[in-house]
């Protein structure tokens, strides 16, 4: 099987973070303005095809059940692989145990020509187990070569599967959205807007929950990042045996910038975890009074993220630091969120604190 040598590159992992939630934003708004039923898309079909075809997902999606042929074949080539990956390792320990085996004889060979006596019957032993070492790895390389050819021989015949299936798929939507437009389909009803409370309040106070909305919603995109990264990096694993260098670290950073940038929208929509024991039970007033005096820890707390995120990040950014791994990607932005996060969660709190102020001297809801 090849090896997978890519590397994800700075530019590409940062602009993504930024370019692909306002594409998958932008399609969410323009499908928002679509009535009536939805036909099958050959775009997701050879989405499904290059992404998932190896187990007959686009075949799946048509309708088509011949997809199950492919399970049999790659379920047979992951086994395969496995066997390939347990006998990498046999081969690297045959091959140390060969240049152990050598570096025996030539030692002996050395200790006869200075005229050692017991090293004759020595050099004999250690030359049959040199032998035995040379038999040894070129048994395991034959194997190894066994295992990797029938893998690439499977992998082939998936290949050969999805180019047949790429030029045949037009054929297999047309036939599936024949067979779905025999069938009736059910009427659509659209629904008014829920009621969400969040258009009280002056203009700047709805200018701050719009956008803690949208940097939630932002953020929330980026989930779709994580699900493209890790089937990348299942795939390079076990398919090719190419596990990357920065795949988790790009994850695990990105979601705590996700954690940090949506807690605004979280505030907003009294989604953050705590202990409720009275809380519920109290009255709307004296919720609103309860909210005003614990919000004074809420205050000092997200104050010195924001001071302290700020003094991180400027350290950071005056070395441009960057992570010790091999993929070295970019800190300062990442401590940068901490910022960001920070004054966007103060900004909600602000707003949520009026609204309490109000409700506890009846002016709100």
């Amino acid at each position: 099987m090849p090896n997978l040598t890519f590397v994800l590159p700075h530019w590409f992992y940062w602009s993504g973070l930024v370019f692909l939630p306002l594409g998958a934003m932008w399609l969410a708004r323009r499908s928002e303005t679509r009535l009536g039923p939805r036909g099958l898309s050959r775009g997701i079909a050879y989405l499904f095809l290059v992404t998932t075809g190896f187990i007959g997902i686009h075949r799946f999606y048509c309708r088509n059940w011949l997809g199950v042929l492919y399970l049999p074949v790659f379920g047979v080539m992951l086994y395969c692989n496995a066997r390939v990956r347990g006998l990498r390792n046999a081969v690297s320990q045959a091959r140390h145990d060969l240049a152990g085996a050598d570096f025996a004889v030539e030692r002996l060979q050395k200790a006869i020509a200075v005229g050692q006596s017991d090293a004759a019957d020595k050099l004999a032993q250690a030359q049959a187990q040199l032998a035995a070492a040379r038999d040894a790895l070129a048994v395991r390389l034959s194997q190894f070569d066994a295992w990797d050819t029938a893998a690439m021989a499977l992998l082939i015949v998936i290949l050969a599967g999805l180019a047949f299936d790429a030029w045949r798929l037009p054929k297999l939507l047309r036939t599936a959205a024949a067979r779905e437009g025999a069938e009736p389909s059910s009427p659509i009803s659209i629904l008014p807007p829920a009621e969400t409370g969040h258009a009280r309040g002056g203009r700047l106070a709805r200018t701050i929950d719009g956008l803690s909305r949208w940097s939630g919603h932002f953020v929330a995109y980026w989930s779709v990042i994580a699900v493209f990264v890790y089937y990348y990096e299942v795939i390079a694993r076990y398919v090719f045996n190419s596990p990357t260098n920065w795949a988790h670290e790009s994850m695990f950073l990105m979601f705590g910038m996700q954690y940090l940038l949506a807690g605004a929208f979280a505030l907003r929509e009294d989604a953050h975890v705590r202990v409720d024991v009275l809380y519920g039970m109290l009255g709307r007033r004296a919720q609103a009074a309860v909210d005003i005096a614990t919000s004074v820890f809420f205050f000092i707390f997200c104050s010195a993220l924001l001071w302290t995120g700020w003094t991180f990040f400027l350290d950071s950014y005056s070395v441009r630091e960057v992570s010790f791994t091999e993929w070295a990607i970019q800190y300062w932005p990442v401590k940068f969120s901490m910022v960001l996060g920070a004054a966007l969660i103060l900004l909600q709190g602000g707003v949520k604190l009026t609204r309490d102020i109000a409700v506890l001297r009846g002016t709100g809801q």
